[in-house]
């Protein structure tokens, strides 16, 4: 991550618009920084718990289908389908983790894959794209929260998250140090089923996150949450609480699209943070 110049006030900048999916967007992102390629009927484009394809890549990438139509499976079960102009194996490879599904084209296909460095460069040009992609991940988190039952919520190993480094989050203190905001412990910062309107970076101290009134993890320094109300401004899907005294940066949307354009490296560790949330809420329902 590099040096981060934050000089103009983020009320200079207009409104940014409403993360809705588009699919000229993507087409344009995806056009700008990768080359469209042919996929035969039947050919597997990557397999479930593998890194990498052998055969259409040699990285994990995520995919924009042109044309033709994908079949998505788990585990020998069809649990999806991608259809022109939508996105597909996104979690994987922003997360460098095993994919979680198999993608075998179901009819010829036509599709645009970017690896790490065709995504970050491609999000130099268009940072907006990086809000679009995690409404496309959080709306699948919310589905996945929503199927929880109360029971289910408390199982399984308690997650503790960071997603920025010592060096990178001393870079982030620094550029955002008007944005620094303390917190006494027990104080709620966010509440399940408000609006909100910012993310936060935790600096120093530990919080705990709850949905539906059960602990599912805690947060300390290099962690982030609050990120979903930058994207699609619904209601807060957990309730956030400091164990301890923190000191947290409070980052508004325009911050949050300076801060992709002087470094997609930002960008891509909130999407895995969005990402790796996402496993760990599938994880408790099974």
């Amino acid at each position: 991550m590099d040096e981060l110049d934050f000089s103009k006030s983020a009320k200079a900048n207009p409104p940014a618009k409403a993360s809705i999916y588009d699919p000229a967007m993507a087409t344009e992102f995806f056009s700008s920084a990768g080359k469209p390629e042919p996929v035969a009927r039947g050919a597997t484009i990557f397999a479930e718990n593998e890194k990498g394809n052998r055969l259409l890549l040699q990285r994990d990438k995520m995919y924009l289908l042109l044309e033709g139509e994908v079949s998505l499976s788990a585990g020998g079960k069809v649990i999806g389908t991608v259809r022109k102009g939508e996105i597909f194996g996104e979690l994987a490879s922003i997360s460098q983790t095993p994919r979680s599904a198999s993608a075998v084209a179901s009819l010829p296909c036509r599709v645009i894959g970017l690896d790490d460095g065709q995504f970050q460069g491609a999000l130099r040009k268009k940072p907006e794209f990086a809000l679009m992609l995690m409404s496309l991940m959080i709306r699948r988190l919310r589905e996945a929260i929503g199927r929880l039952d109360a029971g289910t919520a408390s199982q399984g190993k308690l997650k503790e998250s960071a997603v920025f480094d010592k060096s990178a989050l001393a870079i982030l203190a620094r550029a955002l140090a008007q944005t620094r905001v303390p917190y006494e412990r027990g104080k709620v910062i966010v509440k399940e089923g408000q609006a909100g309107v910012l993310m936060y970076v935790v600096l120093e101290g530990r919080l705990a996150v709850s949905i539906q009134g059960k602990l599912v993890e805690k947060i300390g320094p290099g962690g982030v949450f609050g990120e979903m109300a930058l994207v699609d401004r619904t209601p807060r899907l957990a309730t956030v609480v400091a164990e301890t005294g923190c000191s947290l940066l409070a980052i508004g949307r325009n911050t949050f699209l300076d801060l992709i354009k002087a470094s997609p490296d930002f960008a891509v560790s909130l999407l895995g943070a969005v990402g790796e949330r996402a496993r760990f809420i599938a994880s408790r329902r099974k």
